[in-house]
């Protein structure tokens, strides 16, 4: 709804003015493996938390435009996802610094026929979340994944996270999790898979928990201020890109995401 941080931030605050209510997207934090992660986390069974990498990437859509013009791009595609998930594992993020390039300048897409690509089809990022923890996500629409879009199948960690006494990885995307991976002993070097269903979450969820919120008052995970400072990052990560400069962020939102 909003393709700035400044632009959402008025949206809600509207919202607000008139008694009505905005919720975020994606909705990665939904998921039971994410639940999972986030409690390993805030228990201590990974120790001090130091570092984290997420990536999401495939050969790009080809039925629209959008993704290649301005506006678009492989950041607010698929790096949301994974941004989404690292801030709510992880904290906001208090300053950003990411390069981004056009791998392939022309494309071919449904609607439009050859088009010359805008947006940035190549990302590398560094979120500091301060207390010392540096995350990294990098997404793409140059990366060859013979698992193709929707991931079926994939046994493959996605996201890593490390600290001084464990590390934790999520099989499968965020958004179509498989289970996690947590090693936290010298004794069983090989760790063991956790959560392996994900129950009834799906990436669309975020629809039938605000169905669920507007009849019993539950509060969703999916916060809009979650979702503003994401938008923020992206922002963030585009401005640093050109500039080649440390971007501070101001936004932030509640956290823990789960308690």
């Amino acid at each position: 709804m909003a393709n700035t941080y400044k632009e959402g931030r008025a949206l809600l605050d509207f919202a607000i003015s008139k008694k009505l209510r905005l919720w975020g997207a994606p909705a990665v934090v939904n998921s039971p493996q994410f639940a999972f992660m986030a409690k390993a986390i805030n228990e201590g069974k990974l120790g001090k938390m130091a570092a984290a990498h997420a990536h999401y990437g495939h050969t790009g859509p080809g039925w629209s435009a959008f993704f290649y013009e301005k506006g678009g791009g492989s950041l607010p595609d698929l790096g949301v996802y994974n941004i989404a998930t690292l801030t709510g594992l992880l904290g906001p993020a208090k300053a950003v610094t990411a390069m981004t390039t056009i791998v392939t300048p022309e494309r071919t897409v449904d609607n439009k026929g050859k088009i010359k690509v805008e947006a940035e089809d190549n990302t590398m990022l560094i979120m500091d979340h301060g207390n010392g923890i540096l995350s990294h996500v990098q997404c793409g629409f140059n990366y060859f994944d013979p698992f193709g879009h929707e991931g079926d199948g994939q046994d493959r960690p996605t996201i890593m996270l490390w600290g001084s006494h464990g590390n934790m990885a999520l099989i499968g995307y965020d958004w179509a999790p498989f289970g996690v991976h947590l090693a936290n002993s010298w004794d069983k070097p090989e760790g063991e898979r956790f959560v392996p269903d994900p129950g009834t979450y799906v990436w669309e969820q975020g629809a039938s928990v605000v169905s669920e919120s507007l009849v019993t008052g539950k509060e969703p995970l999916i916060a809009a201020e979650h979702a503003l400072h994401v938008l923020e990052v992206i922002e963030a990560a585009r401005k640093s890109g050109k500039t080649g400069k440390r971007v501070m962020l101001k936004s932030g939102f509640r956290f823990p995401v789960v308690g």
